[in-house]
Parts: C-alpha cells; sequence; structure tokens
C-alpha cells in the first residue's frame, strides 16, 4: 500500500535464461488494483517470458512474486489461478465443437450427484457472470459459430469463472477488428472499476495510450521504464521500445504501375459449409502498385486468398498471375508461376512449427538447386540460406536451427516475410502483413512492401488495420459481402471507407 494505492502484484528482479539468449534480466514489474498496466516491447523484448513467469508456465532462475502482500511459488498454471491470476494467450486455447459454457466450466463442471455434469447449471453459471461484468455470449452457442471478438470474450469469462483478480491479456486486439477492439476496451474499463487489475501486452501504440494507466517497456530483455500513460506520446513510447528514433509515417514516392500481373474475372467461391462468399469478384492489380483490400473481417476476404492462392477451389471465374491461368492449378503452381503469398495466419498456413527456421525459408524451393539435387538435399545449404535471410530480416529468438514454434509471434511473422519476398515473386498477396508485429517491425515491413512495389511486383494488402490501408495502398477497394463495392484513393478518409465496409453507398467510391 503506498500512498492510498493498493498493490496487487510485485515481481521482483526476474532472470530467465535460455540457451543463447537472456529473456528477462533482471526485471521488476508492478500491478496496482484497479489499474491497467501496458507491457510495451518489440518482439523478442521478455514480455510474454515475463507473464509466461507469472503464469506458472515457466520457472524464473532468478528473482520472486508476490501477490497482495504474500511470496508465491507459481510452479504451474493451476497454482497461479488458484492465486487469482489468469490469461487469455493471443492465439485462443477453446475446443471449437464445443458449447461456451462447456469450454468455460472444463475442468471445474457443475455436476448432478458429483458425477454427471448438470449442463442446466453450467449454462446458468456463465450467463451469471456474463451478465455481471458486460460480457455478452450465448452460453449454448458452439465455438465454432461465434466470430474471433466472442471468442476472446469466452477466454476472459473462463478467467472470470475462476475467480480471476489479475488478469493477464497478451496482444488482445491481434485478431480483432476495430470495432471489436473498441467494444474490447469497453470491457476492460468495466472489468476495473469493478476491482480487476488488468496486464495488457500489446505493440499497438495507439491502443496503449488510450486503454493504460501505467506503462512499463521492456528492450531485449531488460526493462527501460515505468511511465504514466498520461501524457506519454507514439513517437516517445516508439524511441523507448526500439531506442531509436522511428518513423510512424510510410515514406513511399508515386507508383508508376505498368502491365497486369494479378487478376480476378468474375470469381465465384463457396465456403466449407457450401455458403458463397465470393459472389464474382474481379479485379487487377499491376506491376509497381500496391493495392489495399478493405473489409470487416468475414467478407469474403479468406475465401477469396484462398482461391487467389491455389488453396481453395472456385465454384467459377478465372485466377490469372503474370498472365498465365492458374484458376484450376495447385497451390505449387501458382508459386511457380511467380506468386508469393504472406497468410493472415502465420501458425496454421505460414509455417510448420515443428520445423526449423531454415526448414520453414525452404519450404517452396528444397526441390530444386541449390537446396537439393537428383533428389538429394543439402542441409548445410538450407542452414547458410536461413542465416542470411535471419539477418537481413532481423528475425530475433534463434538461429537456422531454432524451432520456429519456439518464436515469439512476431518474429514468426518474419520468418514468412523472409522466404516469400525472398523468393522474388512477380504478385504477392500481403494479408494481414503486419498482425502481431511491433511497432520497429512495421517499419521494416512497411518499407520492404514499397521497396518490393518500387521494384516492379503487383502487390494485394489485405488488412484490417484502416491506417495500413491508407499509408501503404495506391488504390483502395472494399469488399463488402463477397463483392467490391467500391474503389477510392488514398486521399479517402476512414469515415469514408468504413460507410463502404458496412454496405452503404456501393459503388459511390472516388476511384
Amino acid at each position: 500500500m503506498t500512498d492510498g494505492v493498493h498493490t496487487v502484484l510485485e515481481m521482483k528482479h526476474i532472470t530467465k535464461r535460455f540457451p543463447g539468449i537472456v529473456a528477462n534480466d533482471d526485471v521488476s514489474f508492478d500491478l496496482r488494483e484497479g489499474e491497467v498496466h501496458a507491457l510495451l516491447g518489440e518482439n523478442g523484448a521478455g514480455k510474454s517470458t515475463l507473464m509466461n513467469i507469472l503464469y506458472g508456465l515457466y520457472h524464473p532462475d532468478k528473482g520472486e512474486v508476490a501477490i497482495g502482500d504474500k511470496l508465491v511459488q507459481l510452479g504451474s498454471p493451476s497454482a497461479a489461478i488458484d492465486a487469482g491470476v489468469g490469461m487469455v494467450h493471443q492465439h485462443f486455447m477453446l475446443i471449437p465443437v464445443m458449447t461456451v459454457a462447456e469450454n468455460i466450466v472444463l475442468g471445474d463442471e457443475p455436476r448432478h450427484a458429483d458425477v454427471f455434469l448438470d449442463i442446466g447449471e453450467a449454462n446458468e453459471r456463465v450467463q451469471e457472470i456474463s451478465d455481471r461484468f458486460g460480457l455478452a455470449v450465448d452460453p449454448k452457442a458452439r465455438i465454432e459459430d461465434i466470430t474471433v471478438g466472442q471468442q476472446q470474450r469466452v477466454e476472459i469469462l473462463k478467467a472470470l469463472y475462476r475467480n480471476a483478480d489479475i488478469l493477464v491479456l497478451d496482444e488482445p486486439t491481434a485478431v480483432l477488428t476495430p470495432q471489436e477492439a473498441g467494444e474490447l476496451f469497453g470491457i476492460v474499463r468495466g472489468l476495473t472499476a469493478q476491482g480487476k487489475s488488468i496486464i495488457f501486452i500489446s505493440h499497438k501504440l495507439n491502443e496503449v495510450t488510450e486503454v493504460a494507466d501505467r506503462i512499463t517497456v521492456l528492450r531485449r530483455g531488460k526493462k527501460i521504464e515505468t511511465l504514466p500513460a498520461a501524457g506519454a506520446t507514439e513517437q516517445s513510447l516508439a524511441q523507448l521500445m526500439v531506442g531509436r528514433e522511428v518513423i510512424l509515417r510510410v515514406d513511399k514516392g508515386p507508383s508508376n504501375p505498368t502491365d497486369t500481373l494479378l487478376e480476378v474475372r468474375d470469381l465465384h467461391v463457396f465456403d466449407d459449409r457450401g455458403v458463397e462468399k465470393v459472389r464474382g469478384l474481379s479485379l487487377e492489380i499491376r506491376a509497381g502498385e500496391i493495392v489495399g483490400l478493405a473489409g470487416i473481417d468475414g467478407n469474403g476476404q479468406t475465401e477469396l486468398i484462398d482461391a487467389m492462392t491455389g488453396l481453395r477451389r472456385a465454384a467459377s471465374g478465372t485466377v490469372s498471375v503474370a498472365g498465365a491461368d492458374v484458376t484450376t492449378a495447385s497451390a505449387h503452381a501458382h508459386f511457380e508461376a511467380g506468386l508469393g503469398h504472406i497468410p493472415e495466419d502465420r501458425q496454421r498456413r505460414g509455417l510448420v512449427l515443428e520445423f526449423t527456421i531454415a526448414e520453414n525459408i525452404a519450404l517452396h524451393d528444397f526441390r530444386s538447386a541449390p537446396d537439393s539435387r537428383f533428389g538429394w538435399l543439402f542441409p548445410r545449404r538450407l542452414v547458410e540460406r536461413g542465416a542470411k535471410l535471419i539477418k537481413e530480416y532481423d528475425v530475433r529468438g534463434g538461429g537456422p536451427q531454432t524451432r520456429s514454434g519456439g518464436l515469439s509471434g512476431g518474429n514468426q511473422q518474419k520468418v514468412v516475410l523472409a522466404r516469400e519476398i525472398g523468393r522474388d515473386p512477380q504478385a504477392l498477396i500481403a494479408a494481414q502483413p503486419t498482425r502481431g508485429l511491433d511497432v520497429g517491425a512495421i517499419e521494416f515491413v512497411h518499407r520492404r512492401l514499397v521497396e518490393e512495389r518500387d521494384e516492379g511486383r503487383a502487390i494485394l494488402l489485405v488488412s484490417l488495420e484502416l491506417e495500413e490501408i491508407l499509408s501503404l495502398s495506391d488504390r483502395i477497394l472494399v469488399i463488402y459481402e463477397g463483392e467490391i463495392v467500391g474503389e477510392f484513393t488514398p486521399a479517402a478518409s476512414e469515415s469514408e471507407l468504413g460507410v463502404a465496409m458496412t454496405g452503404g453507398g456501393r459503388g459511390e467510391g472516388a476511384a
């Protein structure tokens, strides 16, 4: 207790080492009752490691943790939960085929006669805590049928159901639309008003300054500073994170588009349930331009990208890469035709997590020289190329033979970028290319995409971040319910795009 402020958590002089790296170097951190304390830092700065220690997933080499006035040994997640700590991970840990209530009570189920699951009681308990904390979800809905934003609410409710007073939100807006992120901030304020204390891990500077009371910045495993959010600016926080001045705007000259390299004509695509998600869509992207595709998540972007990259068969229409019709070709044939693809989900579509960095970088080209010859693979050459691209793309947290699943999310994304851009494709589809990246990495990715454009690549940028769309694009297309409903210049406002994204003013965009 200091000046009437009650401290609910103290992490004192935490040090954690892994082979070849010091993830946390004498880091101290505290959390007060009813506050949002943001933990800010680049990918690989040690944020997740520090929180994994708090949640009992890692054991510190040095240091101690106190919850309230009591030193605790958090040897496992169950011990952390018993101590009142709940964690919502960046990648949700839900069972899709089970209902909301079943996921929330799993492991602590109400039972009939101590034997049978009392699903009625489970639904009632979930509805009660949902109403109490303003987290509107349907207890009976299946996880696979609800939105990403609702799934995040389920993860928060899982922690609240177990009486968590301290909530760790790890990159909570990484998979949310701007509208869903705004709803989350309202939920966070409601939770702190009821006495909950929240650690908010993020790389988005505007969100941190909006939602946090205090901010702690980590850089390469060390604590740099703890400061009040009031008065902090995005530029000052970026400099603390990276250790140098960061250009927060995209610096690019005018585009000089030439030949069409990526073209879609009258495309119709159905999802796995047989619902038509892309409805007669046409677009073309020329060499030397970035075309941004803006839209609320779930309006056909995923199915469009899948059809354009050979991951899903279109019902009708055509897809061409550099003049070659690849509509019915395999995904590999699309790559051979000159297409690069940065997928929206790096873990499911971008990487084989059990493979090393070098192996993931070689996924497209391992069948040909210099990686192999006459069916023989040359591992040393894979490692050499991996080391070169790791340095070029500033991948942190390991070397060429490090397992990709052991990297932070942002560094996993850099591996995908290194592979796809490193192949020098003629056309590139970049879906959510900066999702989960810190400000320094975002600056790097934006610069690389502009360089690729200036070297004559045709780039389709698909992003839920309107600021990114407006900053990078030379032309902007808006997709709504599987159709292009407007074309805009980068001079358009976010409100103009927002109207089109919700179906208003179809076809009225200024080209």
